[in-house]
């Protein structure tokens, strides 16, 4: 037998007609192209591909002029339908109601009115509370608050408190406004001194907004964004955030563990958790220590990068707190050469840092050592009209003036042979520092007991007038017949004293106490005379609906 034959080979299947894609809606070959391609299960139904094709072809249609007009047609009779449907259900609404008024008793409206007025009556109320303990209206508060950011309208922020840092000079200071919360230049020792009185008295010697407020000095002046780049720099970061001051003081500590040179945790500590003046001192020569190294390295390497300028600000800005804290330590501490040494060297080492005050300190410091010619210097530099004054250098200027004449100064004298140039002069500076801040007289003539003296203060306001006469009344007690001069010439001239920053009492504590004595005298009329009350009720609906109203009371 004969080799076996080959199979015959097989034959290659004839490909399949391809559709050409022009004739096609260049979406439908689009849509069936990426629907393929994602699914892997070949083209899609020939059903989807219909109604795309039908769809582009209604879109087309739309867009011609006379599908536009239609379509513009029809909007305007559904307009016109809801004109004039709108008024006949209004009219039908309003007969209604009025027949369901019409029928109410004078027992019903007795009801309404004494509801009325006790539920005003208690919104009124704790209107007066929340005004009372808060100094603000909760209706405004959340109508401000809440309210007003759903309608579109801009929230209004309260005026952020005074703080600088070292990039600052004085031309922006120059355009600040006077009546402005700022920072305390004489602020008291957290842990030293305002803790003493909480221990004492059990009561809090700072407000939360006064604190709050230092809390953001701190944050504004001991962080920048490089704190991220060190360990405890970052800790401090959010111990600055602690509303505990014992977690403030837990978080000082973990940041020198991590970095025995911080000079920031060396300052909280100075500030919360030494209880004597002495100790604190002890804590700020370690941060001075560690910030003077920081401050060095800064200084050459700020040129680098924006990041390193921003560290160099915040490097200047602990450092210059450390050092003007160490002179108020020897101040306080009865080194009074010392702290005016050590002021001065601040002030000529940073002069662009005058926006911080250092000068108060400085004259306070001279006035205790009586150095007045020294004193005068000091006004002549910083009593500018071209920067924001305060009561400390006004009344001090006072005070001078004042020393001039005081001690053979008398009324009698003066009212019988006039006034000499020097009285006049002291006089006028007198009338100056009242003008500027009215309440400063009543604190220094004790006709107001004093307290401790905030961390901010309200330039012009009662706020700053305690903190001036907190640490200066001693000084016009030690010049002879200064307080008299000044309080002949308050008296004199100043009958009524000024509230600034009065606080008036808000319109819906007016408009609350206003409805609920209108309702109350409606419930009480309602009872005594409930004929006449439902006369004048239905008096009341023929003026408020004059079309529907009579026919159904007439009715009635």
């Amino acid at each position: 037998m004969g080799p076996a034959s080959a199979p015959p080979a097989p034959r290659s299947p004839a490909p399949l007609p391809v559709p050409p894609l022009s004739r096609r809606a260049p979406a439908a070959a689009m849509a069936e192209g990426s629907g393929g391609a994602a699914s892997g299960r070949g083209p899609p139904c020939p059903g989807a591909a219909a109604a795309l094709r039908r769809w582009e072809q209604l879109r087309r249609r739309a867009a011609t002029p006379w599908a536009r007009g239609l379509l513009a047609a029809a909007a305007a009779l559904g307009l016109l339908y809801a004109v004039l449907r709108v008024p006949l259900r209004l009219r039908d609404g309003l007969a209604a109601v009025t027949m369901f008024l019409s029928t109410l008793t004078p027992k019903f409206y007795f009801a309404l009115t004494v509801t009325s007025s006790f539920i005003s009556g208690l919104i009124f109320v704790f209107e007066w509370w929340h005004f009372r303990k808060y100094g603000t209206s909760f209706i405004e508060q959340v109508s401000v608050s809440h309210l007003r950011p759903l309608i579109g309208g801009a929230e209004s922020s309260p005026p952020a408190p005074a703080a600088f840092s070292a990039g600052e000079n004085d031309t922006s200071r120059q355009n600040m406004p006077e009546c402005k919360v700022w920072r305390n230049p004489l602020n008291l020792f957290r842990g030293a001194e305002y803790s003493r009185y909480m221990w004492v008295t059990g009561k809090e010697p700072l407000t939360y907004y006064d604190m709050n407020l230092s809390a953001q000095d701190h944050q504004t002046f001991f962080t920048c964004d490089t704190d991220a780049l060190r360990p405890s720099d970052t800790v401090m970061q959010k111990a600055w955030r602690e509303r505990n001051p014992q977690a403030r003081i837990k978080a000082a500590y973990q940041a020198l563990e991590l970095n025995n040179d911080c000079a920031t945790a060396y300052v909280l500590l100075a500030e919360e958790e030494a209880t004597t003046i002495v100790d604190a001192e002890k804590y700020f020569k370690q941060a001075l220590k560690a910030g003077e190294m920081i401050y060095r390295k800064s200084q050459n390497c700020h040129s680098q990068s924006p990041q390193h300028e921003a560290q160099l600000r915040r490097d200047t800005n602990v450092l210059v707190y450390v050092k003007r804290r160490l002179a108020m330590c020897a101040r306080k501490l009865g080194r009074i050469r010392e702290a005016v040494k050590m002021m001065r060297d601040l002030m000529k080492e940073f002069p662009l840092l005058s926006m911080l005050n250092i000068h108060e300190n400085l004259l306070e410091a001279l006035l205790e050592l009586q150095a007045y010619a020294d004193v005068q210097a000091v006004l002549a530099k910083y009593d500018d009209i071209s920067l924001p004054k305060s009561a400390a250098i006004c009344y001090t200027a006072a005070l001078l003036k004042a020393r001039a004449v005081s001690e053979r100064f008398s009324p009698e004298t003066a009212s019988r042979r006039g006034l000499s140039t020097a009285e006049i002069n002291a006089v006028e500076a007198i009338h100056r520092a009242v003008e500027f801040n009215p309440h400063v007289p009543k604190y220094l003539l004790e006709m107001k007991s004093l307290v401790l003296p905030p961390e901010h203060i309200l330039k012009r306001g009662d706020s700053e007038a305690v903190a001036y006469a907190f640490f200066h009344l001693q000084h016009w007690k030690r010049i002879e017949g200064a307080l008299n001069l000044l309080h002949c010439t308050w008296e004199g001239t100043f009958h009524e004293v000024s509230v600034y920053p009065q606080k008036e009492l808000p319109f819906f504590i007016h408009f609350t106490a206003g409805l609920c004595s209108f309702s109350a005298m409606l419930a009480l009329l309602t009872h005594q005379f409930p004929e006449l009350m439902v006369i004048f009720a239905k008096a009341v609906l023929r003026l408020l609906w004059p079309v529907s109203a009579p026919s159904v009371l007439a009715s009635s």
